[in-house]
């Protein structure tokens, strides 16, 4: 059993998993660099320690300065969040090392399935379909280019420890591979410290459908069902939904089942989320996240499952809570991220004091944010202050729900995505589920 807790994270999931202790009687330590200092969120920790000066290499990246840390606190597990150290092979072994519960899948599991080539290559011996590709890092341009005549253009270039988009581009015939193969190794290098980068086939105008997985140490997993992410700006999400408009149930299921023979072949535990491309007709394996999500409350409301208790717990020993049949999805929930950018000035980050917030409520809603009036938004880090949820029996009702929790929602000081949100929300298009990963640029191009 773990009766404390170091939260090596920031800002909203750093909350996030305070509460989640505070309802498991466990005692929460988080760690703050100097540009969080202040924020009121710290204050509802036990403890608050500072790890170092505002740049995340000397503070949230900085693996000696958080075990230091761990270790001065006297905890018995850390839990990493979502970003920063969340899929770092080498920050669960050091944990580990020190008698430190990691609160995630082991080590040799984080590198199988956070090396995408490597994951992709798991993915297909278990008999789920893949995206027609390289079957590991292409080492040359040459190897690239016969790959890529291979599986025929566009082809999309993709960091092997990518995310976020980071690492990943388009070509649509030799020259075009050769002029942004080393861009995206460069890129990657920049982001992810491996240039390393892989070949597969582009899927044009796919849905973005991912299945959330809990697993224990005994090899039992289920699956939560699904949340489709497509509505997404430069391959970064933007909304979520689930269930998805697009998939069938029956297809949902399909995923279900091998998002579970994925992660019980590859040893997994913990949470965790299986991403698939879905054409309308197939699904084809993308990725295995080791972490919680961004949008695991999607899946929270529509399960009834706390995902962060779940990791907490199975991360102590216990075995899963609920059952494959227990599990039934009920109603609509959606999910906005609420960052501080300017969609006026190309999505500019908007870092700055927040002079006044008002948060939507009354049925329905849930606001997972750190803001509030007088908070700083430091310019070190992402730029996503927030997440805006609503639920409801039915999708056309969550809609004309997220519509009004959207307009009672106030923030000033600095420049939000609220405005853009309110557009989607809006949108004939997002409103019939007929969208897919390009509605959102070419909404925005239009």
């Amino acid at each position: 059993m773990i009766s404390r807790l170091l939260i090596a994270n920031r800002g909203e999931i750093a909350l996030r998993i305070i509460r989640a202790c505070n309802e498991l009687d466990i005692e929460s330590v988080v760690v703050y660099s100097q540009g969080d200092a202040g924020a009121p969120y710290l204050e509802l920790a036990d403890e608050a320690i500072c790890i170092g000066p505002a740049p995340s290499a000397q503070s949230y990246l900085s693996i000696p300065t958080i075990i230091s840390a761990a270790e001065i606190a006297n905890v018995d597990a850390v839990h990493p969040g979502y970003g920063f150290l969340a899929e770092n092979a080498h920050f669960a072994e050091v944990c580990r090392a020190n008698n430190i519960e990691f609160v995630g899948p082991d080590e040799e599991t984080i590198r199988k399935v956070g090396d995408k080539a490597e994951a992709k290559i798991s993915a297909k011996a278990a008999g789920i379909p893949v995206v027609e590709g390289s079957d590991g890092p292409v080492e040359s341009e040459a190897e690239a280019l016969e790959v890529a005549r291979k599986a025929g253009y566009p082809v999309l270039i993709k960091a092997v420890s990518g995310g976020g988009g980071r690492g990943m581009r388009i070509a649509h015939n030799d020259i075009s591979l050769q002029a942004n193969i080393q861009t995206a190794r460069a890129e990657a290098e920049i982001a992810f410290g491996d240039p390393s980068v892989y070949i597969e086939k582009y899927l044009e105008d796919p849905r973005h459908v991912e299945i959330q997985i809990l697993a224990d140490r005994k090899g039992d997993c289920i699956y939560l069902g699904e949340r489709d992410c497509s509505v997404q700006r430069r391959h970064q999400k933007v909304i979520e939904e689930g269930p998805s408009p697009a998939v069938s149930s029956a297809d949902a299921a399909k995923m279900g089942r091998a998002a579970v023979k994925l992660c019980k072949s590859v040893g997994y535990h913990g949470a965790g989320t299986v991403e698939f491309l879905y054409d309308g007709k197939k699904f084809y394996f993308m990725e295995l996240n080791a972490r919680i999500q961004v949008e695991h409350p999607v899946t929270e409301l529509i399960c009834g499952v706390d995902l962060i208790k779940e990791q907490i717990k199975i991360a102590g020993g216990a075995t899963l809570s609920h059952k494959q049949t227990q599990v039934r999805p009920k109603g609509h929930a959606i999910e906005c991220r609420i960052n501080a950018e300017d969609p006026d000035n190309n999505f500019a980050p908007s870092p700055g004091t927040v002079t006044k917030c008002i948060v939507p409520g009354g049925p329905g809603v849930r606001v997972d944010s750190h803001v509030c009036a007088g908070y700083r938004i430091p310019p070190n880090y992402d730029s996503m202050i927030g997440k805006l949820l609503v639920w409801a029996d039915t999708r056309e009702e969550a809609i004309v729900r997220m519509r009004r929790a959207l307009d009672e929602y106030v923030i000033e000081g600095v420049k939000t995505n609220i405005s853009l949100h309110r557009r989607i929300l809006r949108n004939a298009y997002f409103v019939r589920g007929e969208y897919t990963t390009s509605f959102l640029d070419e909404m925005l191009s239009a």
